[in-house]
């Protein structure tokens, strides 16, 4: 039987940030909520109850405050909460940052430390490193935000045509309206015949393209449609160690069950068929497994997998019956020679209907395509109501940029070259300079935008660390940043062998900040492990 498959893509549409892929809009958007109680008419029932005395309700009795008013218990406290909430841990948000925040205001008061600046290395945040954005797309973004500009002649005409048929997409003519839950039908068509260019002319139905608020989001809304079940019939899902912390923070969320399988170091970071087969195996004996998820290019780890690899994977999850969740977010983001990016999609239907009539997938990109194909998921992306339609007209721009003769080509192309063409230096660079300092090795940085280097840790400081009731690496990630303000995150935070420690490190600062960033890690580094042997 063969599998019904959606795409899902998802608009950024907080912060622009340009991965080399081209200008994406991250993050999901400004929300209010607000919790209130609606009062009660006199004839309700609640009303009734509520008059009578706490000890016929069986309730215990309120104590009174000294104004002869009872107080009242908070409705909503840590201990009552949803425990699958507490459970929820997002490291490259976490302590470590927050302390960040905290030096930076203190700099900012006056107060003397032994650094001018925080150099957030924490987080994929390519416009506050610096990165300049993709001025095509700005300009339509302009337009469209405010049409009076159409008339204005210092913008090029296919910005403005770009901008036009946006528009007329919209209700109302205008971005401030809101867009079919499924996405603007124009957009679709574009995301259609780009994710066909991609994959060398494997078909793509635009009415299976859902678009939706952010790759999490994509990602989040799958789990949900996947997990199910009690005890040992709980949903599990695979996901690789070291992972981003999306992935363990919304199967938390969602109580399903984590299942780890370890990536190999020694071999860049690549996927092991034999480490697939243990976890898989270990978790059958107290959940069910349904799911397995790839991160191509990696994050935190950086590494592309080989087009052997995915078929492998493929394979894998057609024997064992897994639904495939395939994160290529960094698919435009390849560096390393040798490496190219290959997505599931092409691989699953070039292995044959053998394959591709059988095997279910998702696969997510920033402009995040995903085909699957249950009803059950129009229904959850249309109790959202819409994306926000901003990050819909610019995820049109990022799958159908400036074409060859179209005024703002070669602008674009410029642009576009310059950042990943800076990137891959910078990769290189990163690799490098860390591979220098003994107790420090770099896998290379072949993909996305993250290095996560294995650092020694002497047996002092594990101990000083456990004391404190500290992971070692978030003890060393600490003093790092007090000593010097470099902000970088614990592999704790991402997961790791046990008895291996790592941080995680992004590539986006500028040039000049990253050569300052790599010695000063070099040089604590060895003041550290002297301090502690």
């Amino acid at each position: 039987m063969s599998a019904t498959r959606m795409q899902l893509l998802s608009p950024r549409n907080v912060r622009l940030l340009s991965r080399g892929r081209n200008e994406l809009l991250a993050g999901a958007g400004p929300r209010v909520c607000s919790l209130t109680s609606p009062p009660l008419s006199s004839s309700s029932p609640g009303r009734a109850l509520s008059s009578l005395s706490a000890t016929r309700r069986g309730l215990p009795k309120e104590k009174m405050s000294e104004n002869g008013v009872s107080p009242r218990a908070k409705v909503l406290t840590i201990d009552n909460m949803n425990p699958t909430v507490k459970k929820v841990e997002y490291a490259v948000r976490g302590p470590i940052v927050q302390r960040a925040l905290e030096l930076e205001r203190e700099l900012s008061e006056g107060m003397k430390k032994p650094f001018v600046e925080v150099i957030k290395a924490n987080i994929g945040d390519a416009h506050a490193m610096g990165q300049q954005p993709i001025t095509f797309f700005r300009q339509v973004l302009a337009l469209c935000s405010y049409p009076e500009l159409l008339n204005d002649s210092s913008f090029p005409e296919d910005a403005k045509s770009r901008a036009r048929r946006i528009l007329q997409s919209c209700g109302g003519n205008s971005m401030g309206s809101y867009s079919a839950s499924q996405g603007i039908e124009s957009v679709r068509q574009d995301v259609a015949r780009y994710i066909e260019r991609r994959d060398g002319g494997v078909p793509c139905n635009p009415d299976n393209i859902f678009l939706t608020t952010g790759a999490s989001d994509g990602i989040v809304t799958m789990l949900k449609l996947l997990v199910c079940g009690e005890g040992e019939t709980r949903t599990g899902v695979m996901i690789s160690i070291p992972q981003y912390p999306l992935y363990s923070a919304a199967l938390a969320e969602l109580a399903a069950v984590q299942v780890n399988y370890y990536l190999n170091e020694e071999k860049c970071w690549s996927m092991d068929l034999s480490e697939l087969q243990r976890s898989l195996d270990e978790a059958r004996r107290h959940c069910n497994p349904r799911a397995l998820c790839v991160i191509n290019p990696g994050n935190p780890t950086g590494q592309v997998q080989s087009r052997q690899c995915i078929e492998d994977v493929i394979r894998f999850a057609a024997k064992e019956r897994l639904f495939l969740m395939a994160d290529e977010v960094y698919q435009d983001n390849v560096y390393a020679e040798g490496c190219q990016f290959h997505s599931f999609k092409k691989v699953l239907f070039d292995m044959g209907p053998e394959y591709s009539d059988i095997v279910e997938l998702a696969s997510f990109h920033s402009t995040s395509k995903c085909y699957m194909g249950e009803a059950q998921l129009t229904k959850l992306v249309s109790v959202r109501l819409c994306p926000p339609v901003p990050g819909q007209a610019l995820m049109d721009l990022v799958v159908n940029p400036p074409q060859i003769g179209e005024p703002s080509y070669d602008k674009f192309i410029k642009e576009r070259t310059a950042t990943l063409s800076v990137l891959a230096e910078k990769a290189k660079l990163t690799e490098q300079v860390l591979n220098t300092v003994k107790g420090i090795s770099c896998n290379p940085v072949q993909g996305a935008m993250y290095s996560f280097p294995r650092i020694s840790i002497p047996e002092k400081a594990i101990k000083e660390a456990t004391d404190k009731g500290q992971q070692a690496d978030m003890f060393y990630c600490m003093k790092l940043l007090e000593e010097t303000g470099i902000c970088l995150v614990p592999g704790s935070g991402f997961g790791q062998r046990d008895g291996t420690y790592h941080f995680r490190m992004t590539i986006l600062p500028s040039t000049d900040k990253l050569k300052i960033l790599l010695n000063k890690v070099k040089e604590f580094h060895q003041k550290f492990t002297e301090q502690y042997s």
